[in-house]
């Protein structure tokens, strides 16, 4: 797939094995997603950039039955992502949380701790007719169900 990313500095593109691309604060190691100018913990200025992996486990998600309203401009619904759509939490081991689309998943499939990859999909076509494609997390075959996500997610 080509295209052009959404948006730039938010993840790796064109790449076979996309990442995104968040900031580590040189004062207190806090990581953010998406990088920001300055760190969300302490203030200090200029996060240098940190590739985030590429895997991870489902900490929580949501639907939507319908495609959003304008001025939204992406693919969701019909001939889009379709109806109803997913977000989910996605814990990056030692890392992150990310709030991510979820695709290639039916609300059977969506389980707490389940395994999750990035991938890069298409998002909409702009007014150039250039494809916009963006990130989401679709279920990992390869991967392993995190434990410590299924304890905490059975807690809740």
């Amino acid at each position: 797939m080509a295209g052009v990313p959404i948006a730039d500095g938010l993840f790796t593109w064109p790449s076979d094995e996309p990442r995104l691309i968040g900031g580590s604060c040189g004062r207190c190691g806090a990581l953010s997603f998406p990088r920001r100018a300055g760190c969300p913990r302490c203030g200090a200025s200029g996060p240098v950039e940190h590739l985030i992996g590429a895997r991870g486990t489902l900490w929580t998600w949501t639907s939507q039955g319908f495609a959003p309203k304008e001025p939204f401009n992406g693919a969701i619904g019909e001939g889009g992502l379709g109806v109803p759509w997913y977000v989910g939490l996605v814990e990056i081991p030692g890392e992150i949380r990310v709030e991510a689309l979820l695709t290639g998943v039916s609300e059977e499939d969506l389980r707490i701790g389940m395994p999750l990859r990035l991938v890069v999909v298409p998002w909409r076509t702009d007014d150039e007719g250039r494809e916009v494609v963006t990130f989401a997390f679709a279920p990992d075959p390869d991967g392993q169900r995190s434990s410590e996500t299924e304890e905490v997610g059975a807690r809740a």
